[in-house]
């Protein structure tokens, strides 16, 4: 829970910071529509990913399998959505990474290690 304080505090503040930094180099028009322009590409590309990762996970179910990793690249592709409609840099940067399918898999697996050290089945 403190964490997640810490990240509702400090990801504002970091986006203010960086506004302010960026304002002051490019101007306000520039900065304006660097922002609306990241907002709409990413849009693009969430749709276009999410629906081939949605082709993906009907695959995987009519082939019987679980399909596990095509949902938790799913959940990161919906998660790049919303940090792409938010406006600022950092959380269109977190956004744009998570559309990059070989980091989604790193994060998918790290994610997975930690969760299974954490897990105890009985």
């Amino acid at each position: 829970m403190p964490l997640l304080f810490a990240l509702f505090v400090a990801v504002p503040l970091a986006e203010i910071a960086l506004f302010i930094v960026v304002g002051n180099r490019l101007g306000l028009g520039p900065t304006i529509v660097i922002v609306v322009t990241t907002a709409l590409v990413g849009a693009t590309l969430v749709s276009q990913q999410g629906r081939g990762q949605m082709a993906r996970i009907q695959e995987s179910a009519v082939t019987g399998a679980f399909p596990g990793p095509e949902l938790a690249h799913g959940a990161m592709i919906l998660v790049a959505g919303a940090l792409l409609i938010t406006p600022g840099f950092l959380t269109d940067t977190i956004g744009f990474l998570l559309l990059v399918p070989p980091i989604r898999e790193a994060v998918r697996r790290a994610w997975s290690r930690r969760m299974r050290d954490r897990v105890q089945i009985l």
